[in-house]
């Protein structure tokens, strides 16, 4: 056979030539399977000579009618004519395979079918036909194939007619359909299929009908719901176009399906993982992640969601044993529900204590530590307690099931998750379980951290907090507010601190500091800090010989040897001299690197009205950070700065953490609290520092909300750093507190300080006390007469009465002379007649000490009052 190019088919597809063997398809109009088989047909007379050749015998062996007819039909064929006509003769009929001789010389191998028939005279002729033996078999072939495909394949297959009638199906679509074959042919699918899967159905032949365009896997269940179908349907047409009716091939695709659903339930159970991991993740408060478990879960895992914890879990305490024993109360720390009510609402609240009884399943899921699984209603009461009120409350909620999964961490108990579905979802089965098994393994994990982080940072911040003053003193004449809020970097405490220090003479120190870093080193660090201040400020040193001295100690106050890296601020205020009209005090500041401090002053407004609070910044040489730089006082170290400020003013200490924020200059947020301090004077609009110190400190630890987390009702806000702010009202000394003489350096100058004071004492009642002053006030006048030349200056000032068990109660008498050098108590033989001044001013007092100020030096001592 010739070959010829491929056709392109319907919608691109190319159909192939058939193959040497197969029939050829005539093309055009009138085709059909008697064309495609080339039946030839050729009438013999008695004789056998040919009378009749059709067109298609001349087209299968190439001779034409007229070289034929006339001739014997042996002529062409090869062999066996004896036999063919002695079976002729016998059966007037025969059958079979014959070789016959192309015009081209070649045999062509041919099917004949011959009758013997009889005219109306009673003449015999033969009519025979042939058919070419390969397009036969070919189609024999096919038709063999096509049986065989109803019979063996596994899929179902049928044929419908124009009327959508079953003609042919196989036994595989019986069994698919699970019904009878002879109640299927000649009926629809509307006869044999439930109504709803039917009217599907028809709809789609019809289209394929109409259309020609098939319907490829189309997913339907099967007629009894168990199970699913892959259902494919495709016009059938003859070789003229003609529309026969549609094919149809089912496949049961259950087995498929399931699978695909196990991979789809398998990946949304790891996405379940990695959502609740990530809501987990960087949360380390254990309100917050039983709350971010209970909401990560519902509505893709439950419908509801509970997470119950043990008191110790939520407070940070330890867990004393590995299983919560029946009867411990545990609560409701986080609960989500998908649909709402008063119901729901009852039962889901944050904070409830439930009490679980012996006997119950969540108590025993408790006390044991395995976990629940009840997947329907009545293994749900199978495994409550008989008449658990609980359990008839589930089931009114129309929950089904449920899993109770301990949440545990290292081996510990700390709660349980409790979730359930309801309606028409599916239950819990052993998937399920150990998805939330997993769950469960995960948020234990991150509620045992929060757990151990809330422990760790109490017992941080409590180390802290003891490091920091305990009592503030109130010295006369000066208020003093102070505020401490905890940065939010987890356990990792900061090193700000504050201090007020009493000095003698009514003066008092106020200190702020920020020790660099974060954690138990930085607190231990400033803690060092704090009693090496303390420490220097009772030898009544210059601020900036103070600093000096602290820097020098350098990494003697770190732990471990580390560089010492801290800023702090010291300043010293003396109150207003008594002196009549002037009410003014001296303020001695230094500052090692430190934010500047505040002060905020009353003064007239610009157009005459009210007072106002104005603030400013106190421009301080900033120094070198302790530990860093030059160690000395004076110029190319710390400098000391005094001012004199009115009665009234108040001083602004604080740290960073006030006024640092992410992304912004410092500058700006120092500007920002100079303008929340200033503004109209109380009575007006606003309350400023010219008003309470205490609502002072509450307006700045206010404004830290603006920048950080909202804090719950009556909590502290939370800052990115840790902030110590310390507010000062300087005042004067009370009336009657302090008197103070200036002499000349005279013979007189002994008796006249002895007169003095003893007038002095005797106007404020200290008769218990007046002998010593006087006596210790005439040894210290002598000495400064001795060695200084310049006048002499004695103060005396006695403590305001204080509280029962404020501590004691003294009188400070200082001398002051123009002579730098300091007095030195020294050994004195019996036969010495001098230096034994400063031994007796040393057993006779209290305490005594020395200080140095810019125009000579001041020796005080105290005496305890009765």
């Amino acid at each position: 056979m010739s070959s010829s190019d491929p056709a392109e088919g319907p919608e691109g597809a190319r159909s192939a030539e058939p193959a040497a063997g197969s029939p050829r398809v005539p093309d055009g109009p009138g085709s059909s399977l008697l064309d495609t088989l080339r039946v030839g047909i050729v009438m013999l007379d008695g004789r056998g000579t040919v009378t009749l050749w059709s067109p298609k015998t001349e087209d299968i062996l190439g001779w034409s009618a007229a070289e034929v007819i006339g001739r014997d039909i042996e002529e062409f064929i090869e062999g066996g004519a004896e036999e063919r006509r002695e079976v002729l003769v016998r059966t007037h009929g025969w059958r079979g395979m014959m070789y016959v001789r192309h015009r081209e010389g070649h045999l062509v191998e041919v099917e004949g079918r011959a009758s013997l028939l009889r005219d109306t005279d009673g003449n015999p002729f033969v009519l025979a036909n042939i058919v070419e033996a390969s397009r036969l078999r070919a189609v024999e072939h096919d038709l063999a194939a096509l049986d065989a495909l109803f019979a063996s394949s596994p899929l179902g297959i049928a044929l419908f007619d124009t009327e959508k009638r079953f003609v042919r199906f196989n036994e595989a679509l019986v069994r698919l359909n699970r019904s009878a074959g002879e109640q299927m042919l000649g009926r629809t699918v509307a006869d044999v299929l439930p109504a709803g899967m039917a009217d599907e159905i028809l709809r789609v032949q019809s289209t394929v009908l109409e259309t020609g365009r098939s319907v490829v896997d189309m997913v339907t269940s099967a007629p009894d719901g168990k199970g699913a179908r892959s259902v494919s349907y495709s016009r059938l047409t003859d070789p003229c176009g003609e529309v026969l009716g549609v094919s149809c091939t089912v496949m049961d695709i259950t087995e498929r399906l399931e699978a695909l659903n196990k991979v789809e339930a398998a990946r949304g159970r790891l996405a379940l993982l990695d959502q609740v991991g990530v809501a987990l993740g960087d949360l380390l408060d254990v309100r917050a992640v039983a709350q971010a478990l209970a909401s990560a879960l519902v509505p893709q895992f439950a419908d509801y969601a509970v997470v119950q914890l043990r008191g110790e879990v939520v407070r940070g305490g330890d867990l004393p044993s590995p299983v919560i024993p029946t009867g411990t109360p545990v609560h409701q720390a986080g609960v989500a529900a998908r649909y709402s009510g008063e119901r729901v609402d009852r039962l889901l609240r944050i904070g409830a204590e439930t009490v679980f009884r012996p006997g119950s399943f969540l108590g025993r899921v408790l006390a044991s530590g395995e976990a629940l699984l009840a997947a329907s209603p009545k293994d749900i009461r199978g495994a409550a307690r008989t008449g658990d009120p609980r359990v008839d409350a589930l089931l009114d909620l129309g929950i089904h099931s449920l899993l109770a999964v301990p949440l545990r961490a290292r081996g510990t108990v700390l709660g349980l998750l409790l979730v359930s579905r309801s309606g028409e979802r599916e239950s819990y089965d052993r998937d399920d379980l150990a998805l939330g098994l997993e769950l469960a393994d995960r948020a234990g994990t991150s509620l045992d951290n929060a757990r151990l982080y809330a422990r760790e940072r109490e017992g941080a911040l409590m180390l802290q907090r003891s490091l920091l003053p305990q009592h503030i003193p109130e010295p006369p004449g000066v208020q003093v507010a102070s505020r401490y809020v905890p940065g939010a970097s987890g356990t990792e405490v900061g090193g700000d601190w504050f201090d007020v220090i009493a000095l003698p003479g009514g003066r008092v120190a106020f200190v702020v500091g920020d020790v660099m870093g974060h954690g138990l080193h930085s607190a231990v660090t400033m803690g060092r800090l704090r009693t090496a201040v303390r420490t220097l400020a009772g030898l009544d040193l210059r601020p900036d010989e103070l600093l000096a001295r602290v820097s020098d100690l350098g990494d003697d106050l770190s732990p471990a040897g580390d560089p010492l890296m801290a800023t702090c601020l010291y300043a010293v205020y003396e109150p207003a001299p008594t002196a009549a009209g002037d009410r003014r005090g001296l303020l001695t500041l230094a500052r090692a690197g430190h934010v500047p401090p505040l002060l905020v002053v009353r003064e007239p407004s610009d157009d005459g009205g009210p007072e106002v609070c104005r603030t400013r910044t106190l421009d301080l040489p900033p120094g070198m950070p302790l530990g860093v730089g030059p160690q000395t006082a004076g110029p190319g170290g710390f400098e000391a700065v005094e001012l004199e400020v009115d009665e009234g003013s108040v001083l602004v200490l604080y740290t960073d953490g006030l006024v640092e924020l992410r992304g912004e200059d410092i500058s700006e947020g120092i500007e920002r609290l100079r303008s929340l301090l200033s503004g109209p004077c109380p009575g007006e609009a606003r309350r400023t520092a010219c008003g309470g110190i205490q609502e002072t400190c509450n307006a700045m630890i206010a404004s830290l909300r603006r920048s950080g987390q909202e804090p719950a009702s009556g909590e502290t806000p939370m800052t990115e750093d840790d902030v110590a702010l310390l507010v000062a009202r300087l005042g004067g000394l009370p009336p009657g507190t302090a008197a103070s003489w200036s002499f000349d350096t005279g013979s007189y100058a002994v008796r006249r300080a002895r007169e003095a004071v003893r007038a002095t004492l005797a106007s404020w009642q200290l008769h218990a006390v007046q002998d010593t002053a006087e006596l210790l006030v005439s040894e210290l006048v002598t000495n400064a007469l001795r060695y200084a030349h310049g006048p002499i200056g004695v103060r005396l000032v006695r403590d305001v009465p204080r509280p029962s068990g404020a501590g004691v109660s003294v009188l400070t008498v200082e001398v002051s002379d123009p002579l730098h050098e300091p007095p030195r108590e020294r050994a004195v033989s019996t036969e010495q007649e001098g230096g034994r001044g400063i031994q007796l001013v040393a057993s006779g007092s209290h305490r005594w000490g020395t200080r140095h100020g810019p125009s000579g030096k001041t020796v005080w001592f105290e005496l305890v009052l009765p």
